[in-house]
């Protein structure tokens, strides 16, 4: 009689057991819906870092770049080590010279940033 007592209790809880595993299979996603909402997620981050960082550090770039070739004698420009002073002379594709209120001195382009477009006029002769 114990034995048949404890096939019993062991077998009332299994015929209500698959109720509720079909209730808990039901309310939990699959594993391929899981992996498609964190694939989702990550190509979204993604995007985001794209848009919010890439994307705008190479417009910088190209506007540097342009202004980088659009250089001329005149042009007021701030060198990279905080040097303030006029171009005086185009040496090459790579190079500028750059005067500095009775100073000359060779700058590297890509060092360069214009303060300001203003071009300064000759001076004449002495």
């Amino acid at each position: 009689m114990l034995i048949t007592q404890a096939f019993a209790q062991d077998a009332a809880p299994a015929t209500v057991a698959p109720a509720s595993a079909a209730a808990d299979a039901a309310a939990t996603p699959g594993m391929g819906d899981t992996f498609l909402t964190n694939m989702g997620l990550i190509a979204l981050m993604f995007v985001l870092f794209y848009v919010l960082l890439i994307r705008p550090q190479q417009k910088r770039m190209k506007q540097q770049q342009t202004m980088l070739g659009a250089l001329k004698v005149g042009d007021r420009v701030v060198t990279g080590g905080g040097l303030v002073g006029n171009i005086s002379r185009l040496v090459s594709d790579a190079e500028v010279e750059v005067d500095l209120g009775g100073t000359k001195v060779t700058a590297l382009r890509y060092t360069l940033s214009v303060r300001g477009s203003e071009t300064v006029p000759d001076a004449p002769a002495k």
